[in-house]
């Protein structure tokens, strides 16, 4: 269960990871559920017969379903929660990086490092995040990101 601090208290914690999110599968109905509601149709997703004749040797995740998996993460991790939070909204991205396919079947992890948070307006607070996603057993991480969020109390 994840602890809960005041926003402020989080300043201390500027540099450091904070949190771990549980693995999570990326299955092959997950990898065609994306592609229903993206129309993101291009073989090396969907065709596990001409997926093996890439370099990849079968389907693989579309970069953004990778990406779109950070809220689950968020919420399947130990990162400390904002006491008396309203509501949290995402604010953007400074930069992505895709630096590993995710191949069907494989589980994905997401190492949260707070790398800025500040107080916009009273009870408005934005941090930034790097987020690192991690392939079960490879060695280079599926993506980097730092992600900008925004939450209310």
């Amino acid at each position: 269960m994840p602890t809960t601090v005041e926003p402020g208290a989080m300043k201390d914690r500027i540099g450091q990871v904070v949190g771990t999110s549980a693995w999570i599968e990326v299955s092959q109905q997950r990898i065609n559920e994306f592609a229903q509601a993206t129309g993101d149709f291009q073989f090396i997703h969907l065709d596990p017969v001409s997926a093996a004749k890439t370099p990849f040797g079968g389907t693989i995740a579309h970069g953004f379903l990778t990406l779109s998996l950070i809220p689950l993460m968020t919420q399947e991790s130990d990162i400390p929660r904002a006491a008396g939070i309203r509501m949290g909204v995402n604010y953007g991205g400074n930069k992505t990086r895709f630096l590993s396919p995710v191949r069907s079947g494989k589980r994905i992890r997401g190492h949260f490092k707070l790398l800025e948070i500040e107080e916009k307006r009273p009870g408005q607070w934005q941090q930034t995040m790097e987020i690192t996603v991690e392939i079960e057993d490879e060695a280079k991480p599926a993506l980097i990101c730092e992600w900008i969020t925004q939450f209310f109390v």
